[in-house]
């Protein structure tokens, strides 16, 4: 039996390379062919009875004559990829639950059951230095208290959640829209080997390897980012923001909204504003998420920290700090310190990792 089940694995995963081919049109092969590899093997009558257009299964016909399903598993061993289809235990819980869940996932690095208590953290790709700051501390307490963050590896908002993870030793799963033979946007080809090779999480994607990124593939993605989450947090995001696309199928799968207020003069809080106005959960901390995805009081409490001892000097400028980036000079004029005690201050924070640069001398707390 289960080198039948392993046969039939191998069919999986061969047939959903078809272009064409998703999670609903997949579901229907299996029910005229009654398994993958009847599907696989189906003459154009059988394709026509269940519903193949004309192109997918041309598509079909070509993936058949140049390649072979034990060819497929030996090409991702080479490429260090693994894949998890729905006949699996390893496939994810929360996306198990979801309508037409994709039927093969394609995984570098390590998926754990753990995963299952995961919360999606996304906004714009344009962020503020508030937005990142605020994606970093979410994200940064959100390992401290045993929660996997989910993002889509992009950059802004995603990249800084994704990095203060790895950088907190939490878990963090990246989805992308594309296969896992590449990794976009390029810049971020280092964050997504840190986390496979710090078992840090894992990368994932419901496209095989040679998909290349393309526009018409993110909503796919991000149905996949809230598919993997118990909530979905929208840290930043304009008014025509993606990220309000992983809202919207979070709210359709039934899972939590959850948005961070911002400026009502910034246009990259817009999106999160109106979140808002519509009723999505506001967040301020790790603790509103915690709530809402139905931590206990004792698991909402693991984030209370005592600060690390601090010298009058260090307490002065910590308390002159806040989410907004502050420029040295003024913190020293607004203390009325010199820079240089100003700067050793800083310094201190930092190394105590209770302040943070986000740009040229300017710094927030961290």
């Amino acid at each position: 039996m289960a080198a039948v089940i392993e046969d039939e694995r191998a069919y999986w995963i061969v047939l959903i390379m078809a272009a064409g081919i998703g999670p609903v049109r997949f579901q229907r092969l299996l029910e005229v062919c009654g398994s993958a590899r009847g599907a696989w093997e189906a003459t154009d009558l059988e394709l026509a009875a269940a519903g193949v257009e004309r192109r997918t299964a041309e598509s079909l016909r070509r993936l058949r004559q140049r390649t072979a399903p034990d060819a497929v598993g030996r090409r991702l061993a080479q490429l260090g990829i693994r894949a998890i289809t729905l006949l699996d235990d390893g496939y994810p819980t929360n996306l198990r639950d979801v309508a037409d869940p994709p039927p093969v996932l394609f995984v570098r690095g390590r998926l754990a059951a753990r995963d299952a208590r995961a919360v999606a953290l996304v906004g714009t790709r344009r962020a503020t230095s508030y937005g990142q700051a605020v994606a970093d501390r979410l994200a940064r307490e959100l390992a401290a208290a045993g929660v996997t963050v989910v993002s889509g590896l992009a950059r802004g908002v995603d990249t800084a959640a994704h990095r203060a993870v790895v950088q907190a030793g939490g878990r963090t799963i990246a989805v992308l829209g594309n296969g896992l033979d590449q990794v976009y946007p390029p810049e971020n080809a280092g964050l997504a080997r840190q986390i496979v090779e710090n078992d840090a999480g894992a990368v994932v994607s419901e496209f095989a390897p040679g998909v290349r990124p393309d526009a018409v593939n993110f909503p796919r993605r991000n149905r996949l980012i809230s598919g993997l989450s118990l909530g979905t947090v929208i840290v930043e995001a304009g008014e025509h923001s993606g990220a309000l696309i992983t809202a919207d199928f979070a709210l359709e799968q039934g899972r939590d909204v959850l948005a961070v207020p911002g400026s009502i003069f910034g246009p990259m809080s817009a999106g999160t504003n109106e979140l808002l106005r519509q009723g999505a959960t506001p967040v301020t901390c790790a603790q509103d998420i915690l709530e809402a995805i139905g931590a206990t009081p004792a698991e909402a409490t693991t984030l209370a920290q005592h600060l690390p001892e601090l010298g009058a000097r260090e307490g002065c400028v910590l308390e002159a700090l806040s989410a907004e980036p502050h420029h040295a000079d003024e913190l020293a004029r607004t203390l009325r310190l010199s820079s240089g005690e100003v700067a050793a201050a800083l310094a201190m924070l930092e190394l105590k990792g209770l302040a943070r640069q986000v740009g040229s001398m300017l710094y927030t707390r961290a």
